[in-house]
């Protein structure tokens, strides 16, 4: 007989990380939204990501876990990689339940086979909001030329300048960059040094990457910017190529980072800096439906 999964969901982190830790960081690559969200709901309080009240589940298979999502309202539901059955079983258990869901993020094959689960039990219509590539760092390499300048770690002095920027990233890039508002995101960074600016030989910031802390052994780098008059000109790919090899120096085993699959030029420039595909992710955005109402 075929055992139906069943989900366990729950608002408490610390039953949640103590349940599915291991499994998580037993694919860090993978799993690095799950850990990286997570640890910073530990380290910074469970409203960083807004007011809604985060949600988690696991699923659990003779007592060890195979998968998890978590959920910081109103941001989307992210899974881990699913089968079907669990695909099916996940929709169920959420449609059932009434879920108002706005959208789903989790590697390709599981977005879009829990797209059209959800369509059919909900009557919501997924439309496909952003596609995005994993890396994870190979070789390094440096991009030559190198241009004129120098890499600094940004301190609570950069703050405004963080914030105008992080600001311009999300507006440029839509809201799939943005679970996180400014000003919370450039105080979580400058408490650990997580972002690097390339300035101009005369002091001016023109570029910055970020890097999120590291967690399970993995470091993501996230975002990378340059201001739209800059561009052009290497600065983006010496910050990168910089927090990459900071990132190496501090130990992370695994260096990473996610690109939109509709932009060839930072598809490129990070292959070049020696960062190489993992896997394909989709996040999909839905209309409304009848779960809920």
């Amino acid at each position: 007989m075929t055992t139906i999964p069943t989900w366990h969901l729950t608002a408490d982190l610390d039953r949640f990380l103590r349940l599915a830790g291991d499994f998580l960081r037993s694919r860090p690559a993978h799993h690095t939204i799950q850990l990286t969200v997570t640890d910073t709901l530990r380290r910074r309080g469970r409203h960083v990501y807004g007011d809604g009240e985060p949600e988690f589940g696991l699923l659990e298979h003779d007592g060890t876990v195979t998968a998890a999502f978590f959920r910081t309202p109103p941001g989307r539901l992210m899974s881990t990689r699913l089968t079907p059955a669990e695909t099916e079983a996940l929709a169920a258990e959420l449609a059932d339940r009434g879920t108002e869901l706005p959208g789903f993020m989790a590697e390709q094959d599981t977005a879009s086979a829990f797209a059209e689960a959800w369509r059919h039990r909900t009557g919501a219509v997924p439309d496909v909001n952003v596609r995005q590539r994993l890396y994870r760092l190979g070789e390094l390499t440096i991009p030559r030329p190198v241009p004129p300048g120098r890499p600094r770690v940004a301190t609570a002095k950069d703050r405004e300048q963080l914030i105008r920027w992080h600001g311009e990233f999300v507006t440029e890039v839509g809201e799939h960059g943005a679970m996180i508002g400014s000003a919370d995101w450039a105080d979580a960074r400058i408490s650990y040094g997580g972002v690097t600016l390339w300035e101009t030989a005369e002091g001016t910031p023109v570029s910055m990457a970020g890097v999120t802390a590291k967690v399970a052994g993995q470091i993501r780098v996230a975002p990378v910017y340059t201001p739209a008059e800059l561009r052009g000109r290497g600065y983006a790919g010496a910050a990168t190529a910089e927090v990459s090899r900071a990132a190496r120096a501090a130990g992370a085993d695994e260096v990473l980072l996610f690109t939109d699959l509709a932009n060839p030029t930072s598809n490129a420039l990070y292959q070049r800096i020696g960062y190489r595909p993992v896997a394909d992710f989709t996040a999909y955005d839905f209309g409304p439906g009848t779960a809920g109402r």
